[in-house]
């Protein structure tokens, strides 16, 4: 991780958010009314899936490394689920504040992994 430190300090950021995502949605799906398997299924299955569609298409390591249009769509989809699910347990202001962080974090990491930041 080179550059300048507020670069260091927004790739934190962006790993507490996808932490925090995944959380939420583990949350959201555990509470979401259901009982027995469905339940269990919601509550593991969505973090879970929310990993595996990382890992492939949005990780800076993934498997396919989609155009940023493709990268950006999956990190709206499950940033902005995490945020949702937040919403959905009944806790609407923290997840806009979630939503607000997600969007300014995600835009200031692409300014600085374009090539004119790398230059600077």
């Amino acid at each position: 991780m080179g550059g300048p430190p507020w670069y260091a300090v927004n790739e934190v950021l962006a790993f507490l958010i996808e932490l925090t995502a995944l959380v939420c949605l583990g949350w959201w799906g555990f509470g979401a009314g259901h009982e027995g398997a469905v339940r269990i299924l919601l509550g593991a299955g969505t973090p879970l899936l929310a990993v595996v569609v990382w890992g492939l298409f949005a990780a800076p390591r993934a498997r396919l490394r989609p155009r940023l249009p493709l990268v950006l769509l999956v990190k709206a989809v499950v940033l902005g689920g995490g945020a949702a699910a937040l919403g959905a347990v009944g806790h609407p202001v923290a997840a806009g504040v979630l939503a607000a962080v997600t969007f300014v974090n995600t835009a200031l990491a692409e300014v600085f992994r374009s090539p004119a930041a790398r230059k600077a």
